[in-house]
């Protein structure tokens, strides 16, 4: 597989998309938005510092003032290496001063803003504690669609990065898996990853027989046997964007159970695909999946929602569960994956990357859903 070449992001890219959260900070009522190092800083800026420290960094993004990025003296050189920081005016300050002072005259006394999610509690203390007159909301609370919308150049590098976990899952399928650790297929799932362009590798689940019951099951010391179902759950970042996909297999030919359950699971996982298209409401996708589940008589086995979001993280908002009404707009990425899970015996999920389109919805992950058969 060749790796395409992402297309990098200009400083205009960055700048629209400041502006962008300005004008949706406004009409939430918030007085401005304060982006601290995490996520949304890097798809603000491009800038991630280094290391995450006590020392305040954080980007002021409001209505009355031009985009400013405060960062301790010391990080000031990384800071303007990157390319969206320069649509900020970029002010420092040195160990020693107090940067909530430096913080503090950026904003009103009285004002309102959205805060990271990735904020540290000393910081948010702090800024309250030099202007007790403010107030602060999360930014998943007030603008959940901050990051949700990608643009083409985003959306062809997530669906890079979905072709690469495809290529990795057909690779994996041909190791041999009986008689080996979950650990040791787990490191060729990273291997592959990393062979495929991923970056970073995020995560390489293989739940083998009961372990495969547990959603949140990773890779362990457990000897995978021939009959084992094996849930297979990978993904990461290539260019800056990431990848999650999830296939089952069966070491050996699986049972008449195993089979029934890897078919319901199938179709609902299409029934969730095909839920998808713009205006519909985001439980809408869970409720087309679950309703597959539960009407083959293993409702109380799907344990967890439908999709999360994902883009500069492999889990971010929007989420395809019970009682989310956000509806869905074109440009929306997120996993589709359900799944059953029975207790001490074998779990079984499938999941793609969908995104939203004009007109439906599209996989950005193209590798079989049939139950395939490992060695």
């Amino acid at each position: 597989m060749t790796v395409p070449t992402a297309v990098p992001f200009t400083l205009e890219d960055y700048a629209a998309r400041m502006a962008r959260v300005v004008t949706d900070a406004r009409a939430a009522g918030l007085d401005g938005v304060l982006v601290t190092p995490g996520p949304d800083l890097v798809w603000l800026t491009g800038y991630r510092p280094t290391a995450l420290t006590e020392r305040l960094t954080m980007l002021f993004l409001q209505e009355d003032r031009e985009p400013t990025l405060l960062v301790p003296t010391l990080e000031r050189p990384d800071a303007e290496g990157a390319v969206g920081s320069a649509a900020a005016t970029l002010v420092d300050w040195p160990d020693g001063a107090d940067p909530y002072a430096a913080a503090s005259a950026l904003l009103r006394p009285d004002g309102r803003y959205g805060v990271s999610d990735n904020a540290w509690a000393l910081h948010l203390l702090s800024l309250q504690t030099a202007l007790p007159g403010t107030a602060y909301d999360s930014l998943t609370r007030r603008l959940p669609m901050l990051r949700a919308v990608k643009d083409d150049n985003e959306l062809a590098r997530l669906a890079a990065a979905g072709a690469a976990a495809d290529a990795t899952y057909e690779e994996i399928v041909t190791v041999r898996f009986a008689g080996r650790r979950e650990t040791d297929v787990a490191g060729d799932l990273a291997d592959l990853l990393r062979g495929f362009g991923h970056e970073q590798v995020d995560f390489t689940v293989v739940g083998s027989g009961p372990n495969g019951a547990n959603p949140h099951h990773e890779a362990g010391d457990r000897t995978i046997e021939v009959g084992d179902c094996v849930v297979l759950d990978f993904g990461g970042l290539l260019a800056g964007y990431g990848s999650d996909t999830s296939r089952t297999v069966s070491v050996g030919e699986p049972s008449a159970e195993v089979s029934e359950v890897h078919e319901v699971v199938r179709l609902a996982q299409q029934a969730g695909v095909e839920a998808v298209r713009p205006g519909v409401a985001c439980q809408e996708v869970d409720r087309a999946a679950r309703r597959v589940i539960t009407d083959a008589g293993y409702g109380e086995q799907f344990l967890h929602r439908t999709g999360h979001g994902i883009g500069v993280t492999t889990h971010e908002p929007p989420y395809m569960i019970e009682g989310e009404e956000l509806p869905l707009v074109p440009g929306m990425c997120f996993s589709v994956e359900p799944g059953v899970y029975l207790a001490g015996r074998f779990g079984v999920r499938i999941e793609d990357i969908v995104t939203v389109t004009q007109d439906g919805g599209r996989r950005l992950n193209d590798s079989p859903r049939d139950l395939r058969v490992v060695g």
